[in-house]
Formats: structure tokens, sequence, C-alpha cells
């Protein structure tokens, strides 16, 4: 790994971005949501057991909804309003003690929240993004985390889209730019916890 992305725990944090139920319990692609969870889960208890710095991202609007977003926009299908449970995370992710929550009210995970403000009081500089969407929340945050200076490494089989159309242009023409692709193994390897 490149010598700036050495895997120093306590300069560390794993952001986990909307494996809640209402996304995960949607079609993904290239990887199944399934397999983005396992590797998200395996992360999150590598950087636990290295007291690395956890964190969890879920979106979702107040209870009267007033707090989302209602941007003018070409005609869409109409949106059911959220089930129930629908922004809770799935068990295999947590929360877990020591993990920090953050709840966004829109695609990127830095604005309107407490994230940088938590990072950086622990000294973190270096954040590894994995979760779903890729081009929506995984994508937003990143780039908002670029604007901040901090480094980042983009775990490719722990993000997931819709398509694989829109998994592959981000790790393709946007993360490369900004930061590092790497495996699970890779992460994992970087952390002394690989198998």
């Amino acid at each position: 790994m490149p010598e700036a992305f050495r895997l120093d725990p306590k300069r560390l944090a794993l952001v986990v971005i909307d494996l809640q139920k209402g996304i995960v319990g949607m079609p993904t692609a290239p990887h199944p949501a399934e397999s983005v969870v396992a590797n998200a889960a395996r992360l999150a208890d590598a950087f636990r057991s290295h007291s690395a710095y956890v964190v969890l991202v879920h979106v979702g609007p107040s209870p009267d909804g007033k707090d989302a977003l209602h941007p003018l926009t070409d005609p869409q299908p109409p949106r059911p309003p959220p089930a129930p449970g629908w922004d809770e995370f799935v068990p295999e992710i947590g929360p877990k003690p020591g993990d920090h929550v953050v709840r966004k009210r829109q695609w990127g995970a830095f604005y309107g929240t407490d994230l940088d403000l938590q990072l950086r009081r622990r000294g973190i500089d270096t954040i590894v993004l994995c979760g779903v969407s890729t081009n929506f929340g995984v994508e937003s945050t990143a780039r908002d985390a670029y604007e901040r200076g901090y480094n980042q490494m983009f775990v490719e089989d722990a993000c997931a889209a819709r398509s694989a159309e829109d998994h592959a242009y981000p790790f393709r023409a946007i993360f490369p730019r900004i930061g590092v692709v790497r495996s699970t193994e890779d992460v994992l390897r970087g952390l002394g916890a690989s198998n």
C-alpha cells in the first residue's frame, strides 16, 4: 500500500454508508447486498478489535418528513413513504459499543452532521469508505471528505449500487482521483487482521 495509507488504527476510521434494512433490501450490483454487508461487517469487526473508530451512517427524514429534500426534478415515479424500520441498521453491522452513529438527511454523511467534528477530535485523517449506494451516499460522502482534506480508501467489494454501471463509474473515474481503491482483504491485511 502507498506509504500515505498505512493503516494506523489511531488515525483511521471506517465509515459505513446506509447499510440499513430499507436500502439493503433492494437489488444491488455488481455485488449482492448480502456480500456487501458481510464484507462491511468483517471490516467493522476488525476495526473494533484494533480500537479503530467505526462510524455507522444511516439516512432518513424526521417523523414529519419536513426535513426531507424536495428539489425540482424531471418527473419521477411516485415513492411510497418508507416502511416502518426502513432506516434501522441491518443486525450484522451493529451498532456495537464504541461505534458512532450518524443520521443524515441527504446523500452525503458530512453535511449537517457531526461527522467531521468527531473525526477531527480523535485525530483521524484517513477514512475507509464502504456501503450502498456507491454513486449516491458513498460518492457524496467521498467528495465531501476530499474537500475537507481526508485521505480515503474505497473498498470496492464492500460497495454496491443499483446497477453494475452505476457502481463502476465512480470506481473508474472518481475514486482513484481522490483516494485509493482496495478490496476487503487488502484492508484487513493492512490492519494485520487477515485470515
